[in-house]
């Protein structure tokens, strides 16, 4: 059970106040009244004026701060400040473009500023209603509670797991080809699942037909689909630390690609798949059921993205250029041999 804090009596500050006459010690204070040392520290120091405690005079002084007026919150629904954020809200502006701007319009106020943390306490701290049911629309995301900023310690234990900060500094240039980034895609309910690779110097996507989240079956359509390009092609994947990679250690005996694993919660390490998983969503929605496709479905659709043309690279596809990479290594193969 947690601690109920009650505040001194008005018996105990008279305790207080004759033993400290007496010079007794914070601590024969707090033991004598079963009350904590830091306890009787906060009082003396709050009361005791020119160095004399006086019972009656803390007693009086607690009496007028319980019923002194609180600070008027920035953010007061009847404030022009606050009526400035709301008209920014409703241009769906994010409270971080926000809090900014105020900065920039009012550098030396800081009345006229508020933090976006002050911005979202704001929202999600209003009282229920109209009104908040309005600024919570104008979010991005349109949560009806706030997540936490942190939620804990992550538990997820994968073992022999390699960390992204040890990966070789050519996958960060994106210059040599065969690193690729690797996900899941849910369906409804999470009750499917399409695993896509990409790689990350061409942006060339694989996607890979799942009969459910499992490792094993992970495992087994990661290889199949990982095994069907040229083995110079293969050189290391990075993975979120999902509990379904528990096998990266078969999959790399399997395909021969390392496995390398990103930070919790850091989805901008592997950009380019969660870019990509946002293009597929135009091809399956969330919502659906992704276990309805085939494999040769998902080849299609994965066919379809890899030849659009793409700004990166000077507007050429991503298929063209992977195949131009394959030639290339081939060619450097042969002329070696």
């Amino acid at each position: 059970m947690p601690k109920i804090y009650k505040h001194l009596t008005t018996q105990e500050r008279a305790v207080v106040m004759t033993m400290r006459t007496d010079l007794c010690s914070i601590r024969s204070i707090a033991k004598r009244l079963c009350r904590s040392p830091s306890t009787i520290g906060r009082e003396l120091k709050r009361s005791s004026g020119v160095g004399v405690y006086d019972a009656n005079l803390a007693h009086q002084q607690c009496q007028a701060r319980r019923i002194a007026p609180r600070r008027v919150l920035k953010l007061h629904t009847d404030g022009v400040l606050f009526r400035v954020v709301r008209n920014q809200l409703n241009e769906l502006w994010s409270p971080q473009q926000i809090a900014r701007k105020l900065r920039l319009l009012w550098p030396n106020n800081p009345e006229k500023s508020v933090s976006h943390e002050t911005i979202y306490n704001a929202i999600y701290l209003h009282p229920r209603g109209e009104l908040k049911r309005e600024l919570i629309a104008c979010l991005r995301h349109h949560n009806q509670t706030r997540k936490p900023r942190s939620r804990g310690t992550d538990r997820r234990q994968i073992p022999d797991m390699q960390s992204i900060h040890i990966r070789p500094p050519e996958v960060e240039d994106r210059l040599i080809p065969g690193h690729w980034e690797g996900d899941l895609i849910k369906g409804a309910g999470n009750r499917s699942s399409v695993g896509t690779l990409v790689e990350r110097t061409t942006g060339f996507v694989v996607l890979a037909k799942m009969d459910n989240a499992t490792t094993k079956a992970v495992v087994d359509s990661f290889a199949a689909v990982l095994n069907r390009e040229p083995a110079a092609m293969r050189k290391t994947m990075t993975y979120d630390q999902g509990r379904e990679m528990h096998g990266h250690k078969i999959l790399t005996a399997r395909t021969g690609v390392q496995i390398y694993f990103a930070d919790p919660h850091s989805p901008w390490q592997r950009g380019s798949n969660e870019n990509t998983n946002g293009l597929l969503r135009q091809y399956m929605p969330k919502g659906s059921d992704l276990s309805i496709y085939s494999q040769e479905e998902l080849d299609a659709i994965a066919l379809s993205l890899n030849t659009r043309p793409r700004a990166r690279l000077g507007y050429e596809s991503p298929l063209v250029v992977y195949t131009q990479h394959i030639t290339l290594l081939q060619h450097s193969t042969n002329t070696v041999h």
